[in-house]
């Protein structure tokens, strides 16, 4: 069986039939406010509470900001830091501001990505890192496009040749079909899209897997809430929208145990004896 990574989000892991293939970037693309960033902290923090250290990259947030969200959904990623389990890499303030001095991971060419890249490669072995989230990689080729798969193609070598499963969290404008760059979708190994949607005055969550390498997938759009603690998919059940209707039904039985079972499936294969990780980095 391919090794997985489970997200331990509310029914993300069923609609990936047990979790994402080990070592896979995937993007997280998504219009303002359908819960990229959100899934993405979640993902981490769900990763340091099983003993899974982790890296997150701010790109758009001071990283003072980037704590209090984590803290806002009750993560509190402080203790972890403390520990040497967690990183912030500072891609943001490139340096300036009194907080951006203590930050032990900075980018001062906040558009460099060779720079972004050996940051975060130091980043990934102090804390021995397996789960990293670049939040937003659009950012580092918004106003060059032509560079967005070059970009993260460099990323994914290092990531994936230090063993890590990311996140990439891709913007898109409000009724953006694309995924946020040229080239993107195919450099990823998959794409979860998120999406908000108004209906009759009225808005609808949904998400969907675009592509996921080496697993089964669901086919389908199904709903999801952002609550107090975080993300929740609606994974037995799939919605239908159209400009003026909504509806939601469930799922067929077959492909709800299907995936139950994969889930359960998973979970055997993370409680059996851990083999050695090779830490072999490719890129070098």
């Amino acid at each position: 069986m391919v090794p997985r990574v489970r997200t331990y989000v509310p029914g993300l892991d069923e609609i990936l039939y047990g979790g994402i293939p080990e070592r896979s970037v995937v993007l997280l693309s998504g219009g303002p406010g359908t819960g990229k960033s959100i899934l993405g902290k979640q993902f981490l923090f769900n990763g340091l509470k099983r003993g899974e250290a982790g890296v997150f990259v701010a790109l758009e947030e001071h990283p003072v900001a980037v704590r209090r969200s984590f803290r806002h959904f009750g993560w509190d990623v402080g203790q972890y830091e403390r520990e040497g389990k967690f990183a912030i890499v500072d891609a943001f303030t490139g340096g300036v501001g009194a907080s951006a001095q203590r930050e032990k991971y900075l980018v001062k060419q906040v558009d460099d990505v060779h720079e972004l890249g050996d940051v975060l490669r130091q980043a990934i072995r102090d804390v021995g890192a397996r789960r990293v989230v670049i939040d937003s990689v659009s950012t580092l080729y918004l106003t060059k496009p032509a560079m967005a798969r070059g970009t993260i193609m460099t990323l994914k070598r290092i990531i994936a040749g230090l063993g890590c499963t990311a996140f990439f969290v891709s913007q898109v404008s409000v009724g953006e079909r694309g995924f946020g760059g040229p080239g993107v979708e195919h450099a990823v190994d998959g794409i979860i899209r998120l999406d908000l949607d108004e209906v009759e005055g009225r808005l609808y969550r949904s998400i969907i897997v675009w592509k996921m390498r080496d697993t089964k997938h669901s086919m389908v759009r199904h709903p999801m809430e952002i609550r107090d603690d975080g993300v929740e998919v609606e994974w037995d059940k799939y919605i239908r929208l159209t400009a003026t209707s909504v509806k939601i039904d469930s799922l067929p039985k077959e492909e709800i145990e299907a995936m139950r079972k994969a889930v359960e499936e998973a979970e055997r294969q993370l409680a059996a004896p851990a083999k050695k990780v090779e830490e072999a980095e490719g890129e070098e």
